[in-house]
């Protein structure tokens, strides 16, 4: 698992900073669009869409972010009542049911991609329509990794506590 740590903050890195760059494109080029407007009569041409990719892009990123720091929505009312040990083997269901949900979700994108790239249609800058929704997939299996390696992580702590507690008894 250190690997896997060692990686996620890398691309946790990459994220960050890909987020940031996309944020400012989105706020820069609607500004430079009503600048040009207003003064030159003109725009940038498929401006519009390309701030629509961006604004898909930070959502899909932001939404891989929100997975590795645990802030993602989740349904926690039973992890509420119960304390202990018991919390642990929801959370662990519930990191299993993330990483069945988004491994499903990863598999609906690539069929999706797949269908957008039949089509051959092209968004901006006769970019393929498929290049800037690549980042749905993408972001889904990053999001089922995560889920993933928390999903080993949460095993192997019931199964360290399963152990001491059967090492007590013994005693």
């Amino acid at each position: 698992m250190y690997k896997w740590d060692r990686l996620d903050v890398k691309i946790s890195r990459v994220e960050q900073v890909f987020v940031t760059i996309l944020l400012a494109m989105m706020i820069l080029l609607p500004f430079f669009q009503s600048v040009l407007r207003s003064l030159v009569n003109t725009g940038i041409s498929l401006g519009d869409s390309l701030v629509r990719s961006l604004v898909v892009w930070v959502g899909f990123i932001g939404a891989a972010i929100a997975t590795k720091e645990d802030k993602h929505i989740n349904i926690d009312v039973v992890s509420r009542w119960l304390t202990g040990p018991q919390s642990n083997y929801i959370r662990l269901v519930s990191h299993f049911l993330s990483v069945v949900i988004c491994g499903l979700l990863t598999l609906a994108a690539i069929k999706f991609l797949r269908v957008e790239a039949q089509m051959g249609s092209s968004a901006f800058f006769k970019l393929p329509v498929w290049v800037p929704e690549i980042i749905i997939p993408v972001t889904f299996g990053l999001m089922t990794l995560r889920f993933a390696v928390r999903c080993l992580k949460e095993f192997a702590r019931i199964r360290q506590h399963d152990f001491k507690q059967g090492f007590k008894e013994e005693k």
